[in-house]
Order: C-alpha cells, then structure tokens, then sequence
C-alpha cells in the first residue's frame, strides 16, 4: 500500500483493487483464527473440573489487640467483684473533667494534666474520672462500676503516650472503707498476673480523694528481691487511688455523711508492660505484625 506512490498513474487503479482483496482476505483469515481460539478456549474452561470438596487456601486468621486483651481481662475480673463497665465521652466539658473533681481552674495540677483543649471550656479528657461524675449524677447509690476507656495528655516518652488508655474504678455506699480499696485491688493484681503478689500503699496527694495513695505491687519478676525492672525497690508502681473526697459528693449531690466509697486508676499499657515485659509504649500503635503476632 505503501508503494502505491511509485506505480505509473494508469496502473494504480487495478494494483489497488487487487491489494485491497489480498488485505480484506488477511484479515477474515486472522478473525477466523482469533475466533477458532476463543471458542477453543471457552471449550477447554468448560471441560475443566473443579473439585469442590478440596479445601480453600488458607487465609491467615486475625486475632485482637494486645490492649483489647487486657482491657476484656481486666474488666472481667473487676465483674467478679461486682463492678459494671461505664462510659463517656472522650470530648469533655471542663466541669466534667476537672471543677465537679475538686480541682479549680487555678489548681496546679491542671498543669500536670497537660489538658488538650478543644474549645473554651471543652477537652479532651485527661483521665476517665468524668464517667465517675456522670455516673453518680444520673443514679444514687450503691454505686460499683469501672471505666475503661482512652485519655489524652501532651506527655511523651518510652513510657507515655499522648493517648492512652485508663481503667479507673469507684465505689460508693455505706460503710465503705479503706480496707475494701485494697481487697479490690489485691484481688485484682493476684488474678491479673496470676501470681501471689503483694501490694502496698503509699501515701500520696490526688484532688479527689482524702486520703490519697499511689499503689505499688510487689515485683513479678524478681518477688520483691530487686532487680533491674523495680530499680532494686522490690516494688512496682500500678496506679493511684483512694477515699472519695466530700467536696466531689457534693458537686453530684450525694450525702457524705450517708456514703462513702473510694476510687482507683491506673493504665492499661503500663499493666500489659508489666506483664510482658513491653519496653516501649509506641510497639501497641506502630501495627507492627512482628510485634502484634506475638499476643
């Protein structure tokens, strides 16, 4: 076709024609085949047996999150004592999160907290003590329940995320007592690391308890002999607790004088670290599958 330029004038009508059928016959030729193939195939795929008896590939299982483990553990063992689970919001007022908790807006440890602030007045929470507020606002006692569920703080390191997740626990009836704080909690340590481990009290202040105690647990790695992990204490730090305050029954208009009931925190990725020997807090939210497979 491409010649057709060189061909004398009068010849070229006749030379195009003819290279014209020989075109039009290549190509009926090669749809022919291209057809003849199709229905081969089509043919062969219908000839074809599947066995369906025979199993599937595998697909690899998912399991939960390490966190989501020891937050339905410890939520369970807190049910055997009695405690129901309570939740709130993340996005808190300010009255909610702090004043009902007996800390002002001039109190210092606001600056602790390190508050992420949403808006005048709104937060986001620092601690899942405003579920203890709402939950003595909207019942009276007897009061037993626990609150799971993740906080924000501007805090960093090895140990401290800025989102983190906190279980604190609060009971409130008559002729509740210190005693009772620590068969709770002793209770619960014992069934969590599923050994005979002790506990202890420091004294310690906390806005919304009087008195107030930092809880420590006798070490599960060494049983209180000392090492690396208890800095050589025997000791390890689980969280804070104590008596309810007055000044708290009163913003949620409950009798001091009737009731009384203590209340405790402490953080979920900081127990999982204890029992498992964690190093670092950014392994639970970095997805790491060589990490996650292990739990």
């Amino acid at each position: 076709m491409k010649e057709l330029g060189r061909v004398p004038p009068a010849e070229r009508p006749a030379i195009g024609a003819a290279t014209n059928r020989v075109k039009q016959e290549i190509e009926a030729r090669v749809a022919a085949k291209l057809a003849e193939l199709d229905a081969a195939a089509a043919r062969a795929d219908l000839a074809r047996t599947v066995d369906i008896t025979m199993p599937a590939r595998p697909v690899p299982r998912g399991h939960l999150h390490l966190l989501t483990q020891v937050r339905q553990e410890a939520v369970a063992i807190f049910a055997e004592l009695g405690f129901a689970v309570a939740e709130g919001p993340q996005i808190e007022t300010d009255w909610h999160t702090f004043e009902a908790l007996a800390i002002p807006k001039d109190h210092p440890a606001r600056d602790m907290q390190d508050t992420f602030y949403v808006a005048d007045e709104i937060v986001l929470r620092t601690h899942t003590s405003p579920v203890q507020i709402r939950t003595m606002l909207a019942g009276k006692p007897p009061i037993r329940i626990v609150a799971p569920g993740v906080v924000y703080r501007r805090d960093d390191d090895p140990t401290h995320s800025p989102m983190f997740t906190q279980l604190e626990g609060l009971a409130v009836d008559t002729d509740i007592s210190f005693a009772d704080l620590k068969g709770v909690l002793l209770h619960f340590v014992r069934r969590f690391y599923d050994q005979d481990l002790a506990i202890r009290f420091r004294p310690s202040y906390f806005q919304f308890v009087e008195p107030g105690a930092e809880v420590d647990m006798q070490c599960r790695f060494c049983m209180g002999r000392g090492c690396r992990l208890c800095k050589h204490t025997g000791w390890l730090e689980i969280g804070g607790s104590g008596v309810v305050d007055p000044a708290v029954f009163a913003h949620v208009g409950i009798d001091p004088e009737a009731y009384s009931g203590f209340a405790f925190g402490m953080g979920l990725e900081r127990m999982a670290m204890l029992r498992h020997d964690v190093t670092d807090i950014k392994y639970y939210y970095e997805g790491d599958l060589r990490f996650l497979e292990q739990f």
